[in-house]
């Protein structure tokens, strides 16, 4: 049997396996196919793969020496479904992106700089550009360090991402219909991209507190509004028919309780994150900074440095905007290298 080299690594609070473009085939049907099989989809248990049988451990980065002049390599995000054979290029993943410019040294496509390495990476799914600072002691990657990060048990060292050019990253448009709000099944909502397409409705307008437990946002007919809700804004937003896409994600918001910016309840589309991602985040942060958008009025912003409450904790993101215009976005995150070897795909 044929093994793939893969480099398997949790960047923030996801997990997945970081590949060379040069190890898998170049037909992207038959790279889906293969992927696939390697991450054990489609079976709600991933049993016959690597996967974690959730979304958030069924990612895939695809990584390449860049021929740009602004970027030392390019990286491809890839959602692979869990129970269903899909894979989706459709957004970006802000935690899987912290990874990428260890992954970058470990296989010699980018020299380490010193005590530390800047990586410049393009994002292939949003034709945008970001760059990841770390540790690179003795020309080695160090993982080992201080900084935790919540929804990730003990501390790592810390990756700063910077980010510019996230505005309209799968729209087109930081606000794609074109209003700061919208009305759908009777409900206020914001329709943003600001690096990940997020529909963010006020939880107490859809008879929540935003406080409510992951078992609790399972609840069935919950989920069903849900999907009613990301259907409908999909269209509006441009994306199309999203049944089956992994965009866009649809927060709550309600006040903060724990000292924080806002507070958040997500899902990744039907299926409720255990905390946000990183992107996703930064679209949340931006609405609260968009006088007029959902969560703007419940927020308690503080400058540019937005706390972002989620069901396991706290993510720090940092916004500037030049009106209704992003400047930037930063935000530090942790990875770690898990394992690096030959993985072997069900036949």
């Amino acid at each position: 049997m044929n093994g793939v080299r893969c480099l398997m690594m949790r960047g923030g609070t996801s997990k997945g396996a970081y590949f060379l473009a040069e190890d898998l085939p170049a037909d992207p049907a038959e790279r889906d196919e293969l992927l696939l099989r390697i991450m054990g989809s489609p079976d709600p248990r991933q049993i016959d793969g690597i996967g974690g049988a959730h979304p958030l451990t069924s990612k895939v980065a695809v990584v390449s020496r860049s021929d740009r002049p602004e970027s030392d390599v390019d990286y491809l995000f890839l959602q692979l479904g869990v129970g269903e054979a899909t894979v989706s290029t459709r957004q970006n993943c802000g935690n899987i992106l912290a990874g990428i410019g260890p992954f970058a040294v470990e296989r010699g496509l980018v020299e380490p700089g010193g005590e530390t390495t800047s990586v410049r990476i393009y994002q292939v799914n949003s034709d945008a550009v970001a760059t990841a600072t770390f540790e690179t002691p003795g020309g080695v990657v160090n993982y080992d360090g201080d900084t935790a990060i919540s929804g990730v048990p003990g501390t790592a060292a810390p990756i700063t991402l910077d980010f510019t050019g996230t505005e309209g990253s799968s729209t087109g448009s930081l606000l794609p219909t074109g209003n700061l709000r919208d009305v759908i099944d009777g409900v206020e909502v914001t329709c943003i991209d600001n690096g990940m397409p997020v529909v963010v409705v006020a939880a107490g307008d859809f008879g929540l507190t935003g406080y409510e437990t992951l078992d609790e946002l399972k609840d069935p007919a919950l989920v069903e509004r849900v999907q009613s809700l990301r259907l409908q804004a999909g269209k509006l937003m441009g994306l199309g028919d999203v049944d089956g896409a992994s965009i866009p994600k649809t927060t709550f918001v309600a006040a903060p309780r724990d000292g924080g910016t806002l507070c958040t309840r997500t899902y990744i589309p039907l299926e409720p994150h255990t905390s946000i991602g990183v992107l996703g985040a930064v679209t949340v942060g931006t609405a609260a900074l968009l006088d007029g958008a959902v969560g703007h009025d419940l927020a308690r912003p503080s400058g540019n440095r937005l706390d972002i409450e989620h069901p396991t904790g706290h993510l720090e993101v940092e916004v500037e905007l030049d009106g209704a215009r992003v400047r930037r976005a930063g935000v530090v995150r942790t990875a770690r290298k898990l394992f690096d070897g030959t993985v072997f795909p069900r036949s």
